[in-house]
């Protein structure tokens, strides 16, 4: 389980989720920032586009695994295998269409149980992943403090207000002097 990394190092690490939106100005916004991010997909929400994400990875993103169905409930309302089978789906889409295993998972709605984490292994992923900190409806919202810090992991959605939540994230970002790298290769999981 990760939700935030502890280092001193002067380093925020951004995570995108779902990909329902698939909008040409998140692809810009990352590139002219030069951002990389670590893009937690599901599979039923990029199956009608998956080849947009790869825009993302040509910039130095990569993609993880958020499940096939997005199932918020799924902890709950689902045992071990259908949980199993929900994540290694995820899998081995994204090898089909992206050409890498996942090694990092984000649970739906950030629920977890030891079912998941016992699927989540068994699927072949490293870590559960969650946040610290969101950038949402235009502006950030932090579990600690009112700023960003290093090592903190943040959350964003591909939805129709990106660009807000984007511009929120990279002031908080300026403000707090942090520089954005990729979650994997500080992690050493690439």
């Amino acid at each position: 389980m990760i939700t935030k990394i502890p280092t001193k190092h002067p380093v925020v690490f951004l995570t995108i989720d779902d990909g329902l939106v698939k909008s040409p100005e998140s692809v810009r916004l990352l590139a002219e920032h030069d951002y990389p991010a670590t893009l937690f997909l599901t599979r039923d929400t990029v199956r009608d586009n998956p080849a947009f994400f790869k825009a993302f990875m040509a910039q130095g993103s990569l993609v993880e695994n958020h499940t096939v169905s997005h199932n918020v409930n799924m902890t709950t309302q689902w045992g071990y295998q259908r949980q199993l089978d929900d994540i290694a789906g995820m899998q081995d889409f994204a090898v089909q269409q992206y050409g890498r295993k996942p090694t990092l998972f984000r649970p739906p709605g950030g629920a977890y149980s030891i079912a998941m984490r016992q699927a989540v292994a068994a699927a072949g992923l490293k870590a559960i992943v969650t946040w610290e900190a969101k950038a949402n409806a235009g502006q950030m919202d932090y579990q600690y403090g009112n700023s960003l810090r290093p090592g903190d992991i943040v959350l964003m959605h591909f939805r129709p207000e990106f660009a807000a939540d984007f511009e929120a994230f990279r002031s908080a970002q300026a403000a707090a002097g942090l520089e954005v790298v990729l979650l994997e290769e500080f992690l050493g999981v690439e």
